[in-house]
């Protein structure tokens, strides 16, 4: 048996009753992603092809590629970015998020919230 330890993490809150959901999201070549947006509660991920471009609230832009983990801890963080970062292959990555009951897995911020934070997508 092998184990390997990806990532180690504490999220700042689970909401309550959460419910566990993975996914599995693809990515054509040049795809800039979903558009900025939140999720209820924290998202671990692992790429597995290709190269992500992922940017938190609060945090530069960085590539995450395959065989590599991240994190978000959710809440009132915006996700601004997960695009594929490469524009020859897609990017595939898995997603498991503590999602609260009756809430959407994703809430996509407003153009108004973004502007006047001062972020614009490049």
């Amino acid at each position: 048996m092998s184990l390997t330890v990806l990532q180690e993490a504490k999220p700042p809150f689970i909401p309550e009753g959460a419910q566990a959901m993975t996914i599995v999201i693809e990515y054509p070549p040049g795809d800039p992603g979903t558009p900025p947006h939140r999720h209820p509660g924290p998202a671990f991920g692992y790429v597995l092809e290709g190269e992500m471009v992922f940017e938190l609230e609060g945090e530069p832009p960085r590539i995450v590629r395959a065989g590599e983990a991240f994190w978000e801890p959710g809440g009132d963080v915006i996700h601004y970015q997960d695009g594929n970062n490469r524009d020859d292959v897609p990017v595939r990555f898995t997603v498991t998020m503590l999602c609260e009951p009756g809430k959407p897995m994703v809430d996509l911020v407003t153009e108004d919230e973004l502007s006047a934070k001062g972020w614009s997508r490049k």
